[in-house]
């Protein structure tokens, strides 16, 4: 029986695409070398699906992966922004080798529809807010790390497009916009944020004002969509979405970095004061997608912001 392949399927993502496939009794082979993600996520399907372990940059274990396969979801890819700056080759191995193995086994499967996920890092600063889909990508600077991950997506994206489509009947990209919830790791600003905020908690002194470090003044701005709400989205896209169309998949409501750090600081019960501290490099001032195509799909946001950061904080706790 034909079967849908998930790669990176131990992320925090993936896993979560993985466990909904699943629940809609759909045949699921994960392929994954958790040296990222871990396979404890996916202990409550583990015995519904076929678990490959294994390295996207190995073509010979790609072939293994892709036979009997009707459809790919690539998610397979290093994230987190301290890898960028240490390890920016192994950023770039697997992104040019992980799309070029698949495009090769697609050709040799026949697989019928591909699925790519990409990020909003390929167009880094905006020209536009709310941004869509047809934002030009750019790598601003060549000689920072930071953008071997944006650029390996862009990459990745051409490839999709313009050589991997050629063997497949149906192609999607779609563009992730701070996807947030439970287990999502420890790298990313919310965790980093609780975790650093449950530190500080003075038993003896709960009516403290702590002072808070941030990046920045405060005023720089994301968009956030929770798990549950992000799978919804790509659910619909594999579904209703078009060949060769691009979907951004976020919310389309803005909130600043020091609106976030108070939610996360009610949540906990937490009273603090921000101080502003400098911006990495190559951070982006404002970031906030034009979810429209998305919506024409029939996509509806079922989760705010404050019960999205309930339930990361009760996981994390």
């Amino acid at each position: 029986m034909k079967k849908t392949l998930v790669t990176g399927g131990c992320g925090f993502i993936g896993s979560a695409l993985v466990k909904r496939l699943v629940s809609e009794k759909v045949k699921v082979r994960v392929l994954d070398n958790c040296s990222r993600g871990s396979a404890h996520r996916l202990t409550e399907v583990m015995d519904s699906i076929e678990f490959i372990q294994g390295d996207i940059c190995d073509p010979n274990v790609v072939d293994q992966a892709c036979m009997n396969i009707s459809r790919i979801h690539h998610l397979a890819y290093i994230n987190g922004t301290q890898n960028f700056y240490t390890k920016p080759d192994l950023v770039l191995e697997v992104a040019v080798s992980g799309i070029n193995n698949l495009l090769n086994s697609c050709k040799k499967n026949k697989i019928e529809e591909f699925f790519l996920a990409s990020t909003s890092e390929v167009y880094q600063v905006p020209t536009k807010i709310p941004t869509p889909e047809s934002e030009r990508l750019i790598v601003p600077d060549v000689m920072n790390p930071r953008y071997t991950y944006g650029g390996g997506k862009i990459l990745c994206e051409l490839m999709t497009i313009h050589a991997l489509s050629k063997y497949v009947d149906k192609v999607i990209i779609y563009r992730p916009h701070n996807v947030y919830g439970p287990d999502m790791g420890e790298e990313h600003v919310l965790p980093q944020f609780f975790r650093r905020m449950k530190k500080m908690i003075d038993l003896e002194s709960k009516n403290k004002k702590y002072k808070f470090e941030i990046q920045g003044d405060g005023s720089e701005t994301r968009s956030f969509i929770h798990i549950s709400d992000f799978i919804d989205a790509l659910m619909l896209i594999e579904k209703n979405g078009s060949n060769l169309n691009l979907y951004h998949i976020g919310n389309n409501e803005e909130v600043s970095i020091s609106s976030l750090a108070f939610l996360v600081a009610k949540e906990i019960n937490l009273n603090i004061e921000l101080v502003p501290g400098p911006l990495s490099k190559g951070s982006t001032p404002r970031r906030c997608p034009d979810i429209k195509s998305l919506q024409s799909l029939g996509y509806k946001q079922n989760k705010s912001l404050e019960e999205g950061i309930k339930t990361l904080v009760e996981w994390y706790t």
